[in-house]
């Protein structure tokens, strides 16, 4: 089996164009191409007038010695031209009656990280218990819409963040990453979600995604695998306290988990999937000693376009063709003042919604779903934030938790100035850029999709000043990107704070345990080691591997080396 990457062809093209292709770029006769099976698929949209789609293939071929020879030696020279890797996954190790340690490993979080922490372990025979906050995804499925569409009242356990699945349940669903991860991983994540119930086109495409509705089947599926593996899911199960004890050396080992309700778990092994918005978890850790620190992240706004205009801006005459879809879109720019403001969490053919998690906030967040054939498309525009920026907010020099009050602070300003009912406040572009306030009979323009609803008004106090000052810089520069991005009838709606954890969960680059807490793996986006669905599964995977090979070795190997601490 032989594997070819970047082979590009028009849009038009049909299955004897691509295996003509195949065939050229080898330099072999069509007899010799005996089958192509797709691994990716990409579009190459840098020339709107000449998109391309582009295909890397795995090759079975019917060669002559000499021949193979031939194709053999063009490897050094073409590095799109291996032969196939092995991607297939293996299991670190695997557990029986007779070696399985006496305490089950329990996972807390039942986000991307935690289920595939929880079912990886389950699948080496581990039985482990995951906890969650939240509710099912029925149920918090009812909860968030139900809030969204007035129904409801807001609940701070089940909401967009908190209950099964995640944050991520309540967005695009998309299954890609800016980290370079081993293929093994990434193969091994997509296929346990087509297992779950999840579109077997996700193996193949270069930017897959699910989409909100079908989020909630799969999240089901991975739960009903962990279940039948030996595995236990628990739900309105929210951990108020570590139980930690400290050696006469200083070094920390982790004894147990007491629960909302009171009741105490014992436990040695715990893998910490809590998500970004765990507030009240990163302080109780802060409170029993565990080594966090503040970190960087960003904040802005969503703003919102007629699906079609980005359609035109991306794809040009070709847009609406059936093998591109709603328009995708990735913009950078690197401001005058020093900060870096970029697109975030785009969603083609999507709606905003209200993302926050405590009550008195606002947060907005995009989701869309699978088809994503909603009028708009939507996307975060944020900017970067220091640890320097969030300082000032916390209770001293060094507080870990500062970015989390920097965070509810412009919350709160974003939920009063939205009117005090979880309304969002919303600015038509052209007011921002010329910091005029809009008013309800302001331009004819998108039609407002954030539930539970937008105030227009201004943006302005609604987040810091440099943020908002960065954003008007970076416009312009966008507009040179997409024709028609600052026109007439763009809406800006905020604020956007969730874009990843304000904390950093300390831990060591081998063990992935907690670099003065034994026995405590933090994990995923809430510990500061993933940014969306993939890298929070695969983190999840390799701290599950981790924590097997920690039972593997001797049981008292001793306290992480605390010099690692902030490298993995």
């Amino acid at each position: 089996m032989l594997r070819l990457s970047e082979l590009k062809l028009p849009l038009d093209h049909s299955e004897a164009d691509l295996e003509a292709a195949i065939c050229r770029r080898l330099r072999i006769p069509a007899s010799a191409l005996r089958s192509h099976r797709l691994v990716k698929r990409s579009v190459d949209a840098r020339r709107r007038g000449a998109i391309a789609l582009v295909y890397s293939l795995d090759l079975e071929l019917d060669l002559d010695p000499a021949s193979r020879r031939r194709l053999e030696r063009r490897f050094a020279d073409d590095p799109h031209l291996r032969p196939t890797p092995d991607e297939r996954y293996r299991l670190v190790a695997r557990f029986t009656d007779t070696d399985r340690p006496p305490l089950r490993p329990v996972v807390v979080g039942a986000g991307p990280c935690g289920y595939f922490a929880a079912l990886l372990l389950a699948r080496m025979g581990l039985r482990p218990l995951l906890l969650e906050r939240g509710k099912a995804v029925k149920e918090r499925s009812a909860d968030t819409f139900g809030f969204w569409k007035g129904r409801r009242p807001f609940d701070p356990e089940s909401n967009a963040q908190f209950g099964e699945g995640g944050a991520g349940t309540f967005s695009d669903g998309k299954l890609y990453s800016q980290v370079s991860e081993p293929a093994s991983y990434v193969r091994k994540v997509l296929e346990e979600l087509v297992a779950a119930g999840a579109q077997e086109e996700i193996l193949t495409l270069h930017r897959p995604h699910i989409g909100t509705f079908k989020l909630a089947t799969v999240v089901r599926g991975l739960r009903q695998r962990i279940e039948e593996l030996g595995g236990t899911v628990r739900f309105g199960a929210r951990v108020e306290r570590l139980v930690r004890e400290t050696d006469a050396d200083g070094r920390g080992r982790l004894r147990g988990l007491v629960l909302a309700d009171g009741e105490s778990i014992e436990a040695d092994h715990v893998v910490l999937a809590v998500g970004h918005s765990a507030r009240d978890t990163f302080a109780m850790l802060r409170e029993v000693g565990v080594a966090l620190e503040a970190k960087p992240f960003a904040v802005g706004l969503r703003v919102e376009h007629p699906q079609a205009l980005i359609d035109r801006g991306r794809w040009g005459t070709a847009a609406g063709h059936p093998r591109l879809g709603p328009a995708e879109y990735k913009l950078v720019h690197h401001g005058g003042n020093g900060r870096d403001v970029y697109s975030f969490c785009m969603c083609p053919g999507g709606l905003v919604v209200g993302a926050t998690s405590e009550e008195g906030c606002v947060v907005t967040n995009g989701m869309s779903q699978h088809s994503r054939n909603e009028r708009n498309a939507n996307s975060a525009l944020v900017v970067t934030i220091t640890t320097a920026d969030v300082e000032p907010y916390g209770e001293g020099p060094g507080d870990p938790l500062a970015g989390v009050a920097f965070q509810r602070h412009w919350e709160r300003q974003a939920f009063l100035a939205g009117g005090g009912d979880y309304r969002a406040p919303a600015q038509w572009l052209e007011d921002f850029l010329q910091r005029k306030p809009s008013g309800q009979e302001t331009g004819e323009g998108v039609a407002p999709s954030y539930l539970p609803g937008v105030r227009l008004g201004s943006l302005e106090g609604c987040l810091p000043e440099p943020v908002l000052e960065a954003i008007r810089e970076a416009l312009p520069a966008f507009e040179r990107r997409i024709p028609g991005y600052t026109g007439a009838g763009v809406l800006l709606t905020g604020v956007e704070t969730r874009t990843s954890s304000p904390v950093r969960i300390h831990r060591d680059a081998e063990t992935r345990q907690s670099c003065n807490t034994l026995g405590l793996f933090p994990a995923g986006e809430g510990a500061g080691y993933a940014g969306g669905i993939l890298s929070a599964a695969i983190d999840g995977i390799q701290v599950a591997e981790a924590l097997a090979l920690s039972l593997l070795r001797p049981r008292h190997p001793g306290a992480p080396d605390e010099s690692a601490c902030g490298r993995a």
